[in-house]
């Protein structure tokens, strides 16, 4: 079957912490620059672990991006002669995200966000739940348990070695000295309800 898009579309790369997630998004946008393409990237101002001002892997790779607040700064920032907007760690940017990709893919503009589908205790996060079921394509990234090496489809928070509980804050920002990928089986999650 062939087809054919309209100018304007959004993607979203999910997946748990250490899936590369940010490293896929690096990749697309990299791929596009060669197309000569007016980008622009944004990353949260509160995810500053490897670089205050480009959305960076946690294998070392970086593209410049402005680190902003929320989602009017990202609006602002926007011009018309915007072809791709790139958005790291998206979940952060709580519901408002959801209309301001909308109108940017309506707009005729090719989105590309990368962010956690789920939080620690195994949730949905944030807006990712809407953004997943409005985007035109979805990749979704697995890494490898750090308990038995099968793939990881779940981020574990540890608190002194230990599991958190599920009533302890959702947004703590962190990485390898704080979380783990896990699969279904070893995600551990103290307090949480259980399903009926």
């Amino acid at each position: 079957m062939y087809q054919e898009l309209q100018k304007g579309w959004l993607e979203v790369i999910c997946g748990p912490m250490f899936a590369g997630k940010s490293e896929e998004l690096i990749r697309r946008v990299k791929t596009l620059t060669y197309a000569h393409q007016k980008i622009i990237a944004f990353k949260p101002a509160i995810d500053n672990r490897y670089d205050k001002t480009a959305i960076a892997s946690h294998d070392g790779e970086k593209y410049q991006a402005y680190a902003v607040r929320n989602t009017q700064e990202i609006d602002d920032l926007v011009t018309p002669d915007v072809q791709v907007v790139a958005i790291d760690e998206v979940q952060f940017f709580g519901d408002p995200i959801v209309d301001l990709v909308e109108k940017f893919a309506d707009r005729g503009i090719r989105v590309i966000v990368a962010g956690l589908d789920t939080d620690f205790r195994g949730e949905p996060f944030g807006p990712m739940p809407v953004l997943l079921a409005r985007a035109e394509f979805v990749t979704k990234l697995t890494a490898a348990c750090t308990v038995c090496g099968c793939a990881a489809t779940r981020t574990q928070r540890l608190v002194n070695g230990e599991p958190a509980n599920y009533d302890d804050p959702v947004i703590q920002v962190g990485a390898k000295e704080s979380y783990e990928a896990r699969c279904r089986k070893h995600h551990i999650v103290p307090g949480k309800p259980k399903n009926n």
